[in-house]
């Protein structure tokens, strides 16, 4: 489990109370209960209670408030330090919250990884694989993040390696102490989290197979948008996860228990994570960074290569939907901080609720990613470094999730943004005669990109479509 190269440091932005009380400039925020121009702990109360003055809104895409008094304002989705973009409201709210705190975008990706492992399990969870790609902007390195190659626990069943993974890349780059990630995510799932449009969506969708009594009514039938559910054994797990003297035997306890539920004598193989150089591609406007093999990574920059040599950066159509037995189900998360430092995170059960076999000792949804699995098609993370000449370097990062064509997609994107708004806007008219669209530009068919950005000393954060996901910043 250990990474390729030595640990290195990654220089964070120190806040505190005092810092952010004298500062003359704000900008808006998302509807917090506490006061959000002050740091507040990451706690599960936190969570809990932010859960409870959200339920009866008629959305979820995080809103607005005002900004502190003699402050000025930014659009939504720009701010003065740091933002984090996720599937889920309550992930976003809590990777702000350790943001806040002091923590790094490693910090609060981790986090609300973590977090959406137990809201999300129809596209993620501990039984997932991750693929991952931090820029630091300390180093102006890019470094690749992976879960090593896909492994079979029993037959259909992929080997469960989040929690060594997420471990891995917290150690090297993250700020808060490990316990402090954990702390919201064991919270929601011990005393519950509502069930959001997302997973009720997959619910209806897919039914309720395997999933009794976690994501059931007593009755049967598949809980509703409200609902409240719970997952003590994966919150009993977390707990472990969190305050283990060594990551080897919460990782060894976690596989000794999953083995017993299999009525296997003990787990074969181990996961493999690692920490590997990204992969590189030098554009006019800077450097391409994106994640190597069994990735869509490879795919990416030959497209991209190709798209350049031909005509320029000038947007292509929107791929044709591929012809596939299965269309892998997906959750992506960005995180990025005011001085350039990105953090994509992407991860994977293979197909919705994964192999739908839920460990009763440990309450995982096992996925059913295996060797044979298209693993490229659902993990593509990119970042966009601008010129190291230029001062005050611009990074993009794009991730992308929900087509099994991701590599056509996020290039897609990438080459409309290094088109300029002019051509973007005359592309988004041309989308809208032809399909009748008014989704951003870049998007294609029910695909959901994340875009954040460092750009004039400022943090962006936005989406494809358009709010489809909700950010928290400051």
């Amino acid at each position: 489990m250990e990474a390729t190269a030595g640990p290195m440091l990654y220089q964070k932005l120190l806040l505190s109370e005092q810092s952010l009380e004298s500062e003359e400039e704000g900008e808006i925020s998302e509807p917090l209960i506490h006061d959000p121009w002050r740091p507040q702990d990451s706690s599960g109360f936190s969570l809990a209670t932010w859960q409870l003055y959200t339920r009866g809104s008629s959305t979820e895409t995080v809103g607005s408030v005002a900004p502190p008094p003699h402050g000025h304002s930014h659009h939504p989705g720009v701010y003065h330090h740091g933002a984090i973009i996720s599937p889920a409201a309550m992930c976003s709210h809590l990777g702000h919250e350790l943001l806040v705190a002091g923590g790094n975008v490693v910090d609060a990706g981790v986090g609300a990884a973590l977090c959406l492992a137990v809201v999300h399990p129809h596209a993620t969870g501990l039984g997932a694989m991750f693929w991952g790609l931090f820029h630091n902007s300390s180093s102006g390195i890019s470094t690749a993040l992976t879960s090593g190659p896909a492994q079979t626990l029993a037959p259909g069943l992929g080997l469960p390696s989040a929690l060594p993974t997420l471990r891995l890349l917290h150690t090297h780059f993250g700020r808060l102490p490990w316990p402090r990630l954990l702390v919201g995510p064991t919270t929601l799932a011990q005393e519950g989290f509502l069930v959001d449009t997302p997973l009720a969506k997959a619910l209806a969708t897919q039914g309720t197979k395997g999933l009794c009594p976690l994501l059931c009514h007593t009755d049967g039938t598949p809980l509703g948008l409200g609902a409240r559910a719970t997952n003590p054994k994966l919150a009993d797990v977390l707990h472990k996860a969190a305050f283990a003297p060594n990551p080897n035997l919460a990782g060894d306890a976690l596989l000794s228990l999953l083995a017993r539920d299999l009525g296997l004598e003990g787990p074969s193989v181990e996961p493999m994570p690692t920490l590997e150089p990204a992969l590189q591609l030098p554009l006019a406007q800077g450097i391409l960074f994106t994640t190597p093999s069994p990735s869509a990574g490879p795919e990416l920059l030959a497209l991209l290569e190709a798209a350049l040599r031909s005509s320029g950066p000038h947007p292509d159509p929107c791929p044709p939907p591929l012809q596939v037995t299965v269309t892998p189900v997906s959750s992506v998360l960005a995180t990025v901080d005011s001085s350039g430092s990105v953090l994509l995170l992407t991860s994977s059960l293979n197909s919705s609720f994964g192999s739908r076999h839920l460990s009763p000792s440990t309450g995982i949804l096992l996925s059913n990613l295996v060797a044979k699995s298209a693993i490229s098609t659902w993990s593509c993370p990119l970042i966009l470094r601008g010129s190291p000449d230029d001062t005050e370097t611009d990074v993009l990062g794009l991730v992308a999730s929900g087509t099994p064509a991701v590599a056509r997609v996020t290039t897609r994107a990438l080459l409309s943004h290094l088109a300029g708004p002019q051509t973007q806007t005359q592309h988004q008219n041309q989308n809208q005669a032809q399909q009748g669209s008014t989704e951003s530009p870049g998007a294609c068919g029910q695909e959901t990109v994340l875009q954040v950005a460092a750009h004039a000393e400022h943090a962006h954060v936005s989406s494809i479509p358009n709010g489809c996901c909700p950010f928290q910043g400051f």
